[in-house]
């Protein structure tokens, strides 16, 4: 496994556990439990020991799923992810959601808790007190965000005594400074998080399989075949050489597999700068794929 530096103490696996649509996308899906667990459990053992998840997940059950998976493995080899979601920001809620994640996933801590969306309707002042309130009992070990411009990191950075140590946004070769959520991804806000220390995790870095595919992209086909790897394999790559964690969703040991494929080697410069200059065209142009 490969890690990357979370704070100056602290490493996290550089590919992580993606859990968004395992158990259900905003509804409980039982469906698919037992492969879910199964692929948690194979990943774990791989050494991919960053877990994400969320509250919004499966409105819970993918926090209840990987508490079945990791039942039997010691916490302190675990580094899990949690979110709360943006209508529950006000200070109370903010607890109140912190605690339930810790029920479903059936631990004392959450290691890195992070804000999943920014709410202007609600102060970020009230939000940072709340986290910081779970920091100072233990009930979380670090506090991030996600979905943040540097606009909105400016502003959190103001109110808060504890360090954001992490911005989760969504960037791939077909996000590259326009996602859903954000913009200015790669021209702002990757800059400013490296020059401050906050670790930046990619979400959707295979845009939701498009990335993943043979012949959706001519220049994807040719360096996958180059390297001799998938084209999900090369996509993650090419992300993880610029310095950035990824979590991609592993849903099935095939996932698991596929995914941990990207590490171990480094795609060159050149070949990097061919596949950027190749996805130009979705630069500014957001794939109608993802709008949803």
């Amino acid at each position: 496994m490969e890690y990357i530096n979370l704070t100056d103490t602290v490493k996290i696996p550089i590919i992580g556990i993606g859990t968004r649509n395992i158990g259900g996308a905003f509804e409980k899906d039982f469906s698919h439990d037992k492969e879910c667990i199964t692929s948690i459990k194979a990943g774990i053992a791989a050494g991919m020991t960053h877990i994400d998840t969320a509250e919004l997940y499966g409105n819970g059950h993918a926090e209840e799923l990987i508490a079945e998976a990791i039942k039997d493995v010691p916490r302190h080899s675990l580094f899990i992810t949690s979110k709360v979601m943006s209508q529950h920001l006000k200070h109370d809620a903010v607890i109140a959601a912190c605690k339930g994640s810790l029920e479903r996933l059936k631990t004392a801590y959450i290691d890195l808790y992070l804000i999943h969306h920014p709410n202007q309707d609600i102060s970020v002042i009230e939000t940072l007190r709340a986290m910081e309130y779970l920091v100072e009992n233990n009930i979380v070990r670090f506090i991030g965000v996600s979905n943040f411009s540097v606009a909105d990191l400016h502003e959190a950075q103001r109110f808060t005594k504890h360090k954001i140590v992490a911005n989760q946004i969504e960037y791939s070769l077909v996000a590259r400074d326009a996602g859903l959520f954000t913009k200015n991804m790669e021209s702002e806000i990757i800059p400013y998080c490296q020059q401050h220390g906050i670790l930046v995790i990619s979400w959707r870095t295979l845009a939701m399989g498009l990335l993943a595919k043979a012949g959706g992209f001519l220049v994807l086909d040719e360096m996958a075949k180059k390297y001799n790897k998938t084209q999900a394999q090369v996509a993650l790559n090419w992300c993880i050489s610029k310095n950035i964690a990824i979590i991609p969703k592993a849903r099935t040991i095939a996932h698991i597999k596929e995914n941990l494929g990207a590490l171990g080697w480094k795609i060159s410069e050149e070949d990097s700068n061919a596949l950027e200059l190749g996805f130009i065209k979705y630069k500014s142009k957001y794939p109608k794929e993802l709008m949803k």
